[in-house]
Parts: C-alpha cells; structure tokens; sequence
C-alpha cells in the first residue's frame, strides 16, 4: 500500500500501517520531495509518479479536501483496488458526489478516513446502548474544547490551513460528531446550528451549537475551539461527553475513560479506564486501518464507505443551511 501525504497528520497514518500485520509500505508521495522522503519510503513528488512505479492494493490520501477529487480520479485510472480518503470529503457535496459515482462506477472501493467512531471510548459507548445499559436514551451531549484557537498563531503549529478554511468548526471538526452520532443513535431527522466566529484571524467559525433530533433523542454538540477542558492531553478527546438514559449516564472524560452511573444512585463504575494509547486519540487511525484490511482480507463492506458517507456530507450542507436562516432543517429520511 501506498499513502499520498506526509504533512503533520500523516505521521499517524504511517504509523498505523506500520503496525498491521502483513502490510507493506510501498511509497510516499507529498509536493515536498523532502518531507516524503523523511518517511524512509520511495519518495515521489507527485502521485502520479508513484503509481506509475508501482500500484498499490490500498491508497490512502491523507491530504487536505482541494487535492482529494484528482487523486481519487488518478487512483482510479491507475487501478487501485481500495482508496482510503481523508476527511472533510472533496471540497463540496457535490464533488463528493461524483467522485463517489466515478469510485462505484470503476468498481474501487471508496473509504473515506472518518476514524472517530473508531477510538475506543465511542466503541465502549456503542456496546453499552445496545445492551440497554442506559435504558432508553434521551440526550447524548459532545462538548468540544480543543484549546488551540486562541490569538493570532492559532493552528499555525500543526495545521496553519486551519486559518483560511472559510468553513472551518463544521467542515473540518463537528463532522467527527455528525457521524459519530449516526454510529451511536442512527441517522438524524433534523438539525438546529447557531454557529459563530470568535477568533478575529480566521476565515471560518470557530464556535457554535449543532442539535440533532434522533427520533425522540437528541445530539448537541457544543463546540468551541478556543476554550479548554480538564485533561493532560487536549486532543485525546478533544472534550467531554454525556450519555444520558432512562436507567444511567455515560461520561466520557478527557482522559479517554467512561464511567457509568445508573439512574437513581451516586458514584458509579468504570467502564473504559484511562491509558496511555499510541497514535492519534486512543489509536482510532490504525483502528480504521486496520479494519478496512479486515475488510478485504475478508471480502466484507468497510464502515464508512464513501457511499454511506455522503450522509454526513448532507447533513453538513443542513447545517450550514440551518446556520444562515436560523432555523431548523428537516433531513430526508
């Protein structure tokens, strides 16, 4: 396998595929010759290049949205079997639409790298409501606290294109949530966003409410990036969480551990102790990957296929949409 990309995030990419067994790394490609060479890899400077050398079973771009439409298409036309796309998903719904058809189309399979619901405290959360631990749920409540978008360097240390996204909270980080909430309580109906910029220096919103009816649940998410939250480590989480239920409540704390309490009683239980995980926020990336080669090895669908995905992909155009009326959008079920 091959991976497009060896900017900060990438790191974790290389890592993960580095820990599967039976996988071997084939290539870096990266506009900065230097920083794909610094993977140890062969190098390349543009992927077409590197296809060219050699196909690879598995691509995975790990690249920011404006570069993810080409590189699907080159994969394609190349041969590759399986491509693992990064989020935020091509640069518009629309884009995200036709590259998906052209993916279908050609046969590949299309994953797009949405790895939260892949870290470990949202698969402990996941088994819990389908074993009814919590009863019937009436509120799952994600509040976001990343405490990196304070004054005029926010973001500039890891991902400085943060600064000019013109939409950047949803797009590039509630998005996380809007599908983590479709794994924990299936689609959503409809939406409410108040979304808002604080951060003077920046294009995008950095701020704002999203709440999504599931049913007779409800989702908020609570986001702001210039505040903070009690951990050690602010991007395990990146915030807090509450599941709340007819029959108990799930917290998830900033180090990574879900306790439960049942309805009724004080104190309560650890369901998921903190731990030092390696990679990226409880090791979700090599998670991801490492279930997508399950996957093939194994001939069945991956979770997150760009298909499924496009669902995120409208939902976030509803919210943006709710953001600009004020309103509540309804979602087409």
């Amino acid at each position: 396998m091959a991976v497009l990309g060896a900017g900060y995030f990438a790191q974790f990419h290389y890592d993960g595929w580095a820990r599967i067994e039976g996988v071997q790394l084939i290539g870096s490609a990266d506009r900065d010759l230097a920083c794909a060479s610094a993977t140890g890899l062969p190098a390349f400077a543009d992927l077409a290049d590197m296809l060219t050398a050699d196909v690879p079973d598995i691509l995975d771009i790990a690249t920011p949205p404006p570069t993810h439409a080409v590189a699907i298409s080159q994969a394609i036309a190349a041969g590759v079997g399986t491509i693992i796309c990064q989020k935020p998903f091509c640069t518009s719904l629309d884009e995200a639409r036709k590259t998906t058809a052209a993916a279908r189309a050609a046969g590949a399979t299309l994953v797009v790298h949405e790895n939260f619901r892949f870290q470990p405290w949202y698969r402990v959360i996941k088994t819990a409501l389908d074993a009814g631990k919590v009863g019937d749920v009436h509120q799952i409540t994600f509040r976001l606290r990343t405490g990196d978008g304070q004054d005029p360097r926010a973001y500039l240390d890891r991902q400085p294109y943060f600064q000019t996204m013109p939409r950047l909270l949803v797009h590039e980080t509630a998005v996380h949530w809007i599908d983590t909430f479709r794994y924990l309580l299936g689609d959503p109906t409809a939406v409410y966003a108040d979304l808002r910029r604080m951060n003077p220096i920046i294009a995008g919103e950095d701020a704002g409410y999203l709440l999504f009816d599931h049913g007779p649940a409800r989702a908020l998410f609570d986001g702001n990036r210039l505040l903070d939250h009690d951990a050690d480590n602010h991007r395990m989480t990146l915030g807090e969480a509450l599941v709340e239920g007819t029959a108990g409540t799930l917290t998830l704390t900033g180090d990574g551990a879900v306790h439960f309490r049942a309805f009724g009683s004080r104190g309560g239980h650890v369901l998921l102790a903190a731990q030092d995980y390696p990679g990226f926020a409880g090791d979700c990336v090599h998670a991801l990957q490492a279930h997508v080669v399950d996957a093939i090895r194994t001939g069945q669908a991956p979770e997150n296929t760009a298909a499924d995905y496009l669902t995120v992909r409208e939902i976030e155009e509803a919210v943006y949409r709710s953001a600009e009326e004020g309103r509540k959008i309804q979602l087409p079920r």
